[in-house]
């Protein structure tokens, strides 16, 4: 845990509540810029459900008394053989225009507190742009490199159907 770092004055990070999510939308845009609105809010509402609860979410940081989120990561709970139970984060954005190294110091705390909260044996954080600004303050706080994230696209692949139980709720 970050013990020579306190806590950010002014700073609080929270869950995202599902109704909230649109709020979040111009941060993630940062990430992804080719994410669509209606894409991200069906994403958050299944990251966010309450069948989810201690499983995935969303934490927002905020400077106070503004109500406009600054910074967020995604996570989820994952089993892993060798580590028990791991934190996953992703998707790690801080802005802040005048100083958004406070905004990631708040994330990186909040990562440590809520694995020790869910009980993980570890945190693994999914950094696209190793280069970025919270890949250091990640390194900073005692997380290693722990190999390498590869993607490849499969081109001509097309998206999931929608479900017949998804269908019928639409009539």
């Amino acid at each position: 845990m970050l013990r020579d770092h306190p806590q950010p004055p002014g700073l609080q990070c929270e869950d995202l509540p599902p109704h909230r999510a649109g709020t979040v939308f111009p941060l993630l845009r940062e990430a992804i810029p080719a994410l669509t609105l209606p894409a991200w809010l069906r994403f958050a509402r299944r990251i966010t459900a309450p069948r989810q609860a201690g499983q995935s979410g969303i934490k927002v940081a905020r400077r106070l008394p503004r109500p406009m989120p600054c910074g967020l990561f995604i996570w989820r709970r994952n089993e892993d053989l060798e580590h028990g139970s791991v934190l996953v984060a992703e998707h790690l954005v801080a802005i802040d225009l005048l100083d958004p190294e406070p905004v990631m110091a708040c994330l990186v705390r909040e990562l440590e507190a809520l694995a020790q909260r869910l009980g993980c044996g570890g945190i693994r954080t999914m950094v696209i742009r190793p280069d970025a600004p919270i890949a250091t303050r990640l390194l900073a706080a005692g997380h290693a490199k722990d190999g390498a994230a590869m993607w490849k696209p499969l081109p001509n692949v097309a998206p999931p159907r929608k479900s017949a139980v998804s269908a019928r709720r639409r009539n």
